[in-house]
């Protein structure tokens, strides 16, 4: 077993001010990866900050987590699995955003949970079979 980030836990880590790195290693027992749509997320975080330091600032939190954390491709067994979960939940009438649907397929094809922030993205429920953690 494992947890796939989603972006919301970072991003909640990030506006208390808290470490991500320590954070995620005090509230995971388990394997932890990144899917690749969640680094270009958090790189675009970089790309679209306010100040030069907090684009810095940022960069250097996304480095450190990818040195310890691998980042997961969205290669071709992931893009199946997003189709069938894109076509299951058009079906349902329950959509999700399509980079949180991306997150919730390189969990269902690794097996693993994903770790949301402590809003809970409630939309992750939506999708059958997925393990929905929230980050405390």
């Amino acid at each position: 077993m494992g947890l796939v980030i989603d972006t919301s836990a970072l991003v909640s880590l990030e506006r208390a001010a808290r470490p991500w790195q320590a954070a995620l290693d005090a509230s995971a027992t388990e394997a932890a990866v990144l899917p690749a749509i969640v680094y270009a997320e958090l790189v675009s975080g970089v790309l679209l900050a306010d100040t030069p330091s907090r684009a810095a600032s940022r960069r250097a939190k996304i480095d450190a987590l990818a040195a310890t954390v691998p980042i997961v491709d969205f290669g071709r067994d992931i893009a199946e699995r997003w189709a069938q979960l894109f076509a299951t939940l058009q079906g349902r009438g329950r959509l999700i955003p399509g980079n949180d649907l991306a997150v919730a397929a390189t969990a269902l094809e690794l097996g693993f949970g994903v770790l949301v922030g402590p809003r809970d993205e409630q939309h992750f429920r939506a999708v059958p079979d997925l393990r929905v953690e929230v980050l405390s």
